[in-house]
């Protein structure tokens, strides 16, 4: 067998396993979370500043129909970027959600 086959061989038997390994999905209690989330009927998790309720205090300068972008760590340590849009009541709206997953821990955008 030459050296090149040989090689070949080895960066298989290597590296086929972690594609396996990274190709997974994250689990919950409820089935698998995907990654992007987009729609107007996502519930808030731990760390989206809606989960325990509207805030108190209202965003009064800014105008209805912006957006803005809120991130933090979850009960797992991933890192979660959500997208809110303020309602012309002024409550907060997610109107998307990225869950960034890396088996490194390189997960910052």
């Amino acid at each position: 067998m030459t050296r090149s086959i040989r090689f070949a061989c080895l960066a298989v038997l290597v590296f086929m396993p972690i594609s396996i390994v990274m190709t997974g999905c994250s689990v919950s209690a409820d089935g698998p979370v995907p990654d992007y989330q987009i729609g107007s009927d996502l519930a808030p998790i731990p760390g989206s500043i809606t989960y325990h309720g509207q805030p108190r205090t209202k965003l009064t300068k800014a105008p209805v129909g912006s957006s803005f972008d809120h991130e933090f760590r979850d009960q797992y340590g991933l890192l979660v970027h959500e997208t809110y849009l303020i309602q012309p009541d002024r409550s907060l709206k997610i109107v998307s959600r990225r869950v960034f997953r890396s088996p490194f821990g390189n997960d910052d955008p």
